[in-house]
């Protein structure tokens, strides 16, 4: 049952420098991490995609759907920390993508049933690192840069889509140089200081890229004193008092929560109505995403210095990617 498959396979080092043996052809795939979910996606591959977690609605939002409509067909065999071995086995995958802070013993479980595991992260850090949650970054732009680049790459290289995968990094890189030469000369002490607000009161701090998304986009993180993904208490944003609230699109009720709730009233952002819902495409997540640093980035760039981006069409932007990666207009999903 378990016996190791006939045909020619291949070494891939996976990012958190595992050694895996993956199949030279992959035809069927089960993806344990929403991250690499949503590039598959883009990348043109979900016929090879037989499983996904089964948190994919909540963390790709619920709009997702509609550019990828097979999703709610799919058996879910596991999520981000756990997996179901004996539905997982029924699917016979080929490889199984999971999250780079996975348990061990969720891989190993997975390994011994004679399955490839390969783990993404999108970051470029050791392995001691890149196995956390919220792992420990020196140089976070050279790190999210390289991580994502060769994420991306292995998705690519096992999914069959090397080209595409390469148009992909391409585009960020386009975007990247933009926005990075129109802020050049904005002064630390002048950036706009700015909160990403998610349910409970989580938030991004450094070691994630949200943090550097909004750096790169010409703000100042006020959470940037904490590292990685934690919960902070209602002092803290009072005493950050941001002048700009930013808010994912996957949660909606969290831009509703903060104009309805006394405490946040005397914030700099509420009281002038600097509280944004991003576009689907700003994905602010703790891992990079493509159209994150190709459209996300610009986005937030053109809210916070609208001056400097004023001949920049978001909807025009955004309809050439949505028709590159997903093959449909940005508008005509929306």
């Amino acid at each position: 049952m378990f016996a190791v498959p006939a045909w020619a396979d291949h070494i891939v080092t996976d990012q958190i420098g595992r050694q895996v043996h993956v199949p030279d052809v992959v035809n069927r795939v089960v993806i344990l991490q929403h991250q690499t979910l949503n590039i598959a996606v883009q990348l043109g591959a979900m016929d090879k995609v037989v499983g996904v977690l089964d948190e994919w609605k909540k963390q790709l939002g619920a709009n997702y759907v509609r550019l990828a409509p097979q999703l709610p067909g799919l058996p879910t065999p596991g999520g981000l920390t756990k997996v179901n071995i004996e539905e997982l086995l029924k699917l016979k995958p080929d490889v199984v993508f999971v999250t780079n802070y996975a348990p061990a013993d969720m891989v190993k479980q997975i390994e011994d049933s004679g399955l490839a595991v390969v783990a993404i992260s999108l970051l470029d850090v050791p392995p001691e690192e890149a196995v956390k949650m919220n792992p420990s970054v020196k140089d976070e732009p050279a790190a999210i840069d390289a991580g994502f680049a060769s994420g991306v790459r292995l998705i690519a290289d096992i999914l069959g889509e090397r080209d595409k995968g390469e148009d992909m990094i391409a585009v960020t890189k386009k975007a990247r140089a933009l926005v990075a030469e129109r802020l050049a000369d904005v002064p630390q002490e002048k950036r706009v200081a700015v909160y990403m607000a998610n349910p409970d009161l989580s938030t991004y701090g450094h070691g994630k890229y949200t943090g550097l998304m909004m750096e790169r986009a010409g703000a100042r993180n006020v959470a940037n004193e904490i590292a990685g993904f934690k919960q902070v208490t209602m002092e803290d944003v009072l005493k950050w008092d941001p002048a700009v609230i930013f808010v994912q699109e996957r949660y909606p009720d969290v831009v509703t929560e903060i104009k309805n709730t006394a405490s946040w009233q005397t914030i700099d952002a509420v009281k002038n109505g600097r509280i944004y819902l991003m576009p689907e495409y700003a994905k602010a997540w703790g891992y990079p995403m493509p159209e994150a640093m190709a459209l996300g980035e610009l986005w937030m760039a053109q809210k916070l210095y609208p001056d400097r981006f004023k001949d920049i069409d978001m909807q025009k932007e955004a309809d050439a990617y949505y028709k590159e990666f997903y093959h449909t207009d940005y508008r005509a999903t929306h």
